[in-house]
């Protein structure tokens, strides 16, 4: 199982990771914080600590989930949790990965390339009520 998170700032930006080039599965690729559950977490468990292990944030309230997605060429289920969080670029601590940064909404699917199965849920994610309800009102 794995776990990750969608962590969205104030101003509707998303937290990305750059994976390094040191990564066993998908170097310099895109992604979201997140990573394997270990031996007794639930998936939202090991969401919430993937997310203070790698960017030393935790969101505001609960993570709330938001997709199951079964990559079944990669023998994975990953669990996607949503958050919101008043943390800014300077809070961050890169924990693992070469770059973790906020993007705004309209620039998360510019062309970067991404993890296997995380195109397809920041494209849900971006255009969802979960996502309109963690950004300020226009």
């Amino acid at each position: 199982m794995n776990a990750c998170v969608l962590l969205v700032d104030p101003d509707g930006r998303v937290l990305l990771q750059l994976r390094d080039g040191n990564a066993a599965f998908y170097p310099n690729v895109w992604g979201l914080p997140g990573g394997y559950g270990e031996a007794g977490e639930t998936p939202q468990q090991a969401a919430e600590r993937e997310l203070w292990e790698e960017t030393g944030l935790r969101a505001d309230g609960p993570l709330r989930p938001l997709a199951v997605q079964s990559l079944t060429e990669l023998g994975l289920e990953v669990h996607y949790f949503v958050g919101s969080t008043h943390a800014r670029q300077e809070d961050v601590v890169l924990g693992e990965g070469a770059a973790m940064l906020f993007v705004p909404g309209d620039e998360v699917l510019d062309g970067r390339p991404y993890t296997p199965g995380t195109i397809e849920v920041l494209t849900r994610f971006l255009t969802s009520p979960e996502y309109a309800d963690t950004t300020p009102a226009s």
